[in-house]
C-alpha cells in the first residue's frame, strides 16, 4: 500500500521528543536536516534517515573535505580487513596448537618420551599437515615410521 502525505513543512511544529510515526520521523529530518550535525537517537532507529543525513552532509563538502571523507572510510575499511584476517590467523594459530598438543600426547603415549628435534618437526608442520599425520599415527608401529613421515613431509 502507497500512502502519500503532503505537508508544509513550516507548519511542522512536533518536537523531538513529539515523534512517533515513521513519517514524523522524516518530516522532521526533512525539516532539521541543515541543522543537524548528527542523528538524534530517536531518528537514528530508522538506518535510511542516518544514511540520508551522511549523503546530505557530503553534499556540503568541498572536493578537498569529500577526499578525506572517503580516504577515512577506505581506511576504516581496511582496517576492518585487517582485524577479521588477524582473527582468522588466531583461529588458525589455535587449532594448530591444538593439534600439536594432540599430536605430541598421542606419540608420548604410544612411544614414551621424544627428541627434541622430532618435538620441533613436529610444531613447524602446517595445520594440514597435522591433521594428516593424526590419520597416519594409527599406522605407525614405531618411533621410525613416525621419523619416516616427518622425513617424506
Amino acid at each position: 500500500m502507497l500512502t502519500l502525505i503532503f505537508v508544509e513543512l513550516p507548519k511542522f511544529k512536533k518536537a523531538l521528543s513529539e515523534l512517533n510515526t515513521l513519517a514524523d520521523k522524516w518530516i522532521y529530518f526533512l525539516k532539521e536536516a541543515t541543522h543537524l550535525d548528527e542523528i538524534p537517537e530517536n531518528l537514528g532507529e530508522v538506518a535510511e534517515i542516518e544514511k540520508a543525513l551522511n549523503i546530505a552532509n557530503k553534499i556540503n563538502l568541498t572536493a578537498e573535505e569529500l577526499d578525506i571523507v572517503e580516504r577515512r572510510a577506505i581506511a576504516m575499511q581496511d582496517e576492518r580487513g585487517r582485524i577479521t584476517y588477524a582473527a582468522e590467523q588466531g583461529e588458525v594459530k589455535g587449532r594448530q596448537k591444538e593439534a600439536i598438543a594432540l599430536i605430541m600426547l598421542l606419540i608420548t603415549q604410544r612411544f614414551g618420551e621424544v627428541s627434541e628435534d622430532i618435538k620441533e618437526r613436529v610444531e613447524s608442520l602446517p595445520l594440514a599437515n597435522l591433521e594428516s599425520l593424526v590419520k597416519a599415527f594409527l599406522n605407525f608401529n614405531s618411533l621410525a615410521d613416525l621419523e619416516n613421515w616427518l622425513e617424506e613431509s
